[in-house]
Parts: C-alpha cells; sequence; structure tokens
C-alpha cells in the first residue's frame, strides 16, 4: 500500500472526482459539495484548501469505494 501525497489540493480531488461520475452540486465558503450523477446520488463534501490534510483525504477516499492505490492511481492521471 503506498503512502498519500501531503500536498493534494482540493481542487485536485474535484477533478478526479468529476471524473468518477459526479458534478458540482454547491459550495458552502471553503468546502464544495459533490452530488453522484447516477443513483443513488450519493454527496461528498471536499475541503477548497492548499493541502488536505490525511486524515480528512483517508475519509474522502474510502467514501468514494476506492483503494488508496487506485486513488494514487487516478490522481496521477
Amino acid at each position: 500500500m503506498s503512502k498519500l501525497p501531503a500536498n493534494v489540493s482540493g481542487k485536485e480531488v474535484v477533478k478526479l472526482i468529476l471524473r468518477l461520475g459526479y458534478e458540482t452540486d454547491h459550495q458552502t465558503g471553503s468546502h464544495m459539495v459533490l452530488r453522484q450523477i447516477e443513483t443513488p446520488h450519493r454527496r461528498i463534501t471536499i475541503p477548497n484548501h492548499n493541502e488536505i490534510a490525511k486524515g480528512t483525504l483517508r475519509a474522502i477516499i474510502r467514501q468514494l469505494g476506492l483503494t488508496r492505490d487506485e486513488f494514487l492511481y487516478l490522481l496521477k492521471q
């Protein structure tokens, strides 16, 4: 299992999630809410920060149903 990078921004994560079939729903303050296009229309909140904390990044990966390695592979594309 690979380590998560320490310098992943919120915008990078949003770009990745948009490729997975989500769309931007709205933004409240510094947090962007994305909504799954297909049913069950899950929502995920991403902080629009320059660096996302590792624990928050792990939680986002878990909510997306990805492994760390899958996430890192998609991040590099």
